[in-house]
């Protein structure tokens, strides 16, 4: 395509992705303006607010748990932070250690302790949030995904987003539309875990130079309708141990929120050895714990989900600006491991995002130094402090399941160092912890037979998602060398991407025409959007890239 034709948009700040980071962030932002406006004397400051999000509407794309410090909330709405849509106020809150049959309540750890927190659905959150942002002027763009970074003279002056009426070769359709440049002053991004314009970022400018590798977990995550009176409203159940056991890194939890639902979910980390682990399997396992069971029998599973969580802490955190750029939220890895906690925390960050640019508009310079203020300004809030204590949580888990609980323990009392250790616990990809078949032979779990009452297969969760693609696109997820999945992957490590998916969107299939007699099959139209795929592919040979606008989940309230 002629660059001629393509839409030229200018603005002046884009914030990328519409999670609570950017939004926050957006509102920020403009009200800074606002003030500034008002004040006598002042020199006007008239400028365009925009913030593009993939999904169909606000919230459709948000997941988590979520269990929520509001810290964000009343900083950034002093008078009116409890109109947020919150499910309730945490009350019961407790521990589970489960082995296979029985379930012990200990001891509840202090950063596992809730109070004062809200039960919350992300997904309204976000739309009370862009509601709030679009008062103040900011303009919301849903179905607008942005696929590619502009550089120039390697400064970020916008992004452009994604063709659209493209079938599945590659041709233009009848209804083709070219993306959109927006060209902007500064561009935040906040797309959420391992985002596509970071990654394009990364490959230019080595964010992570210096830094760990960021390391992930998955949450995977079903809403249940339950019987009238079978669950409190903010009740906070978290479970350790079973069906994880020592080698895994993770653990359950059952929130109780309005109208007799129950958010049920699993986080695993994306670091394991074993090959044939099944997150998904491992979730269904869980609910057929004894003590689960029962507070699942006679409902109804109305809702899925699953999101990769970036855990990788203080020290896994990218190079956080640079010329015309900032990055928020989870895309920066702003999330407390220890507490699964990254909401308020991302939020902060889009404000600080926002003090920033309020600045460099002022003064009417964007370069990379003036940009720095953002990760001073990060360094003297709490965000530092809050991540400082955690700094070597996950690291901790390297060992195993004792060795973190041991380890995270004595960060706790020290500040976040733990034992013997000087200041920093480095660590490895996730990916390159997986250990190959043919050289280490690893058991294989046992299989989980749905039942379609209480356990599902992965077709019936994806159904209960709400996903829907255009099925005649450019597939997007896009694997540089499939050979190597048939003639490689099926024997060293036995293709784990039949597993790790948890929306079935890979199958090594017979195919009597394909060169290995197997080819990899791609349901793209099931994806979830967990990025959990290009987080653990073994050979990093998968890219996850945005699909049409509007394509993918429906979380609405998850």
């Amino acid at each position: 395509m002629s660059e001629e034709s393509r839409e030229t948009l200018e603005m002046d700040v884009v914030f990328v992705g519409a999670g609570p980071a950017s939004l926050a962030g957006a509102y920020r932002l403009a009200e800074l303006i606002e003030q500034h406006n008002a004040a006598d004397g002042a020199e006007p400051i008239e400028i365009e607010i925009a913030v593009l999000e993939k999904g169909k509407e606000l919230g459709s794309h948000a997941l988590s748990g979520a269990v929520v410090d509001p810290v964000a909330f009343q900083e950034l709405f002093p008078e009116d932070w409890q109109q947020a849509p919150f499910e309730a106020p945490v009350g019961p809150d407790r521990v589970l250690w489960l082995s296979e049959s029985k379930a012990h309540t200990v001891p509840t750890p202090p950063p596992l302790s809730n109070h004062g927190y809200y039960v919350a659905s992300l997904g309204k959150l976000v739309k009370w949030l862009g509601e709030k942002a679009e008062e103040k002027g900011v303009s919301v763009f849903p179905e607008f995904p942005a696929s590619q970074v502009l550089v120039e003279d390697g400064a970020v002056v916008g992004v452009r987003t994604k063709d659209q009426g493209v079938d599945k070769e590659g041709e233009k359709k009848a209804n083709f539309q070219p993306g959109m440049d927006i060209r902007t002053r500064c561009t935040v991004l906040g797309e959420g875990v391992r985002g596509t314009l970071v990654k394009q970022l990364d490959e230019r400018l080595d964010l992570w130079a210096g830094k760990n590798p960021m390391t992930y977990s998955i949450g995977i995550k079903e809403h249940w309708e339950l019987p009238e009176g079978r669950i409190t409203p903010g009740s906070v159940t978290h479970t350790m141990s079973w069906p994880l056991g020592k080698d895994l890194f993770g653990g359950g939890f059952i929130y109780g929120m309005e109208g007799n639902v129950a958010a049920v979910g699993l986080v695993i980390g994306l670091d394991y050895e074993n090959p044939w682990t099944d997150p998904h399997a491992l979730f269904q396992r869980m609910k057929t714990h004894p003590e689960v069971a029962k507070l699942l029998a006679g409902g109804k599973m109305i809702n899925y989900g699953a999101k990769a969580i970036p855990e990788g802490g203080w020290y896994a955190m990218p190079k956080l600006y640079g010329d015309g750029f900032l990055i928020v939220g989870d895309s920066g890895g702003f999330l407390n491991s220890q507490k699964l906690k990254g909401i308020s925390l991302g939020m902060k960050s889009g404000m600080l995002a926002a003090e920033t640019i309020f600045e460099c508009l002022k003064a009417d310079r964007f370069g990379e130094a003036d940009l720095a203020a953002f990760k001073a300004k990060v360094d003297g809030s709490w965000l530092k402090k809050d991540l400082w204590k955690v700094r070597n949580f996950h690291q901790g888990f390297d060992k195993g399941l004792f060795g973190g609980v041991v380890q995270g323990a004595l960060g706790f009392v020290t500040g976040g160092r733990g034992w013997g250790v000087k200041s920093r616990l480095e660590t490895e990809a996730g990916h390159e912890r997986m250990r190959r078949l043919d050289r280490h032979p690893q058991p294989k779990p046992p299989a989980v037979e749905p039942d379609g009452e209480l356990t599902f297969d992965r077709l019936a969760d994806v159904y209960n998602s709400g996903t829907s693609h255009e099925e005649d696109q450019p597939v997007h997820l896009q694997v540089a060398d499939p050979s190597i999945c048939v003639e490689r992957c099926t024997v060293e490590y036995g293709n784990p991407c039949e597993r790790f998916c948890p929306a079935a969107v890979y199958e090594v299939v017979d195919d009597a025409e394909a060169a290995a007699g197997r080819r990899l099959q791609i349901n793209a139209s099931n994806c979830v959007h967990c990025k959990t795929c290009d987080i653990m592919d073994p050979y990093q040979i998968i890219t996850w890239v945005p699909p049409e606008g509007g394509g993918g989940p429906s979380y609405g309230r998850m």
